[in-house]
Formats: C-alpha cells, sequence, structure tokens
C-alpha cells in the first residue's frame, strides 16, 4: 500500500543534513524498490528544510519502520514525521487513477 511520508527538519539542522547527506541517500539507494518517488522539500531559498518519499509498503508500521531507519530520522535531522495512506491520482502530468473519495 502506498504511503507518504512527510518530514520536516529540526530548525538549525543544515550541517548535520549535510554531514548525513551520504548515509541517507545510500539507505534509499538500498531500498529503491520501495520508493516510488522523493526528494527534498526546499524553502523559498533553494535550502532543504524536510523530506517528502511516497513509498509502497506492506502496511503503516512498515512505513513507519522505513523512515525510522533512514539515517536522518537517527541523527535528529527531521524534527516532525507524517506517515499517511496515499492515493495515486495524478502521477507524471497525467491521471492515472480514481479521484473521487
Amino acid at each position: 500500500m502506498p504511503f507518504a511520508i512527510l518530514a520536516l527538519d529540526n530548525p538549525e539542522c543544515e550541517t548535520l543534513r549535510t554531514a548525513l547527506r551520504p548515509q541517507h541517500l545510500a539507505y534509499l539507494d538500498a531500498h529503491h524498490g520501495e520508493i516510488l518517488a522523493g526528494g527534498a522539500l526546499l524553502n523559498d531559498l533553494g535550502q532543504a528544510i524536510g523530506g517528502l518519499l511516497i513509498v509502497d509498503t506492506q502496511d503503516r508500521a512498515s512505513a513507519e519502520a522505513f523512515v525510522a531507519g533512514d539515517p536522518y530520522t537517527k541523527g535528529g535531522v527531521f524534527g516532525s514525521i507524517r506517515v499517511m495512506g496515499w492515493r495515486k491520482s495524478f502521477f507524471d502530468r497525467r491521471r492515472t487513477g480514481s479521484i473521487s473519495g
């Protein structure tokens, strides 16, 4: 089942984010089979302030375990994390599913 993971950074964590970035990317590469889409969230200056991932896991607990294992989570980069079910309606500039309900 697809889940959206919205993770917002703790304030003043840019140095920590930069230091942990190689481990974070290696973690995502190792789990690429579960990731449908993802990337950094940016402020108006183009600086990373969090991340958004769409993952396909068995259940919510698996999605929560996925983000819990991320080096950004373990290292304290993320200040808040929300895991929410996601229904694909539009993808790659096209409607791909139902948009009702």
